[in-house]
């Protein structure tokens, strides 16, 4: 397995008045992330059920170091590491070349617009998360 890797870059508005990021901007991150893989990675290989059909059910943060802002991207690491009939598990590296700043999950489950209700994740789905499985 390889995660998936998203250079993600930062504003200078992402700073709080402590001087480092703030920590509802790493939320962003890992959405940017998070869109990068869902939306258009899996569109690419021809997977677009995703698209708006995801919910966020749960987040979690462990920062580990103090980001500031500076003009070169950070990388987001991206993999799942749980998968359900209806929801999946994705873990998160929030690094540079030198540094791990924050390691990150989020639960998400498959969604019906339409019904307004979850929905299992179908066979293409669940093929295609399977590419980015890895260790917790």
């Amino acid at each position: 397995m390889a995660p998936f890797v998203f250079q993600c870059p930062l504003r200078w508005s992402d700073m709080d008045s402590y001087g480092h990021v703030n920590n509802v901007e790493f939320l962003r991150l890992l959405e940017e992330a998070r869109v990068a893989l869902f939306f258009d990675g899996a569109r690419q290989a021809g997977v677009k059920s995703f698209e708006g059909e995801l919910v966020v059910v749960r987040h979690e943060i462990d920062y580990k170091r103090p980001l500031v802002y500076r003009p070169e991207p950070i990388i987001v690491e991206t993999w799942v590491t749980t998968i359900r009939s209806s929801s999946f598990t994705i873990d998160y590296e929030v690094s540079d070349e030198a540094t791990r700043y924050a390691s990150a999950r989020s639960v998400l489950a498959a969604f019906d617009a339409e019904l307004d209700r979850p929905r299992r994740l179908s066979p293409e789905e669940l093929s295609w998360l399977e590419r980015y499985r890895g260790d917790e």
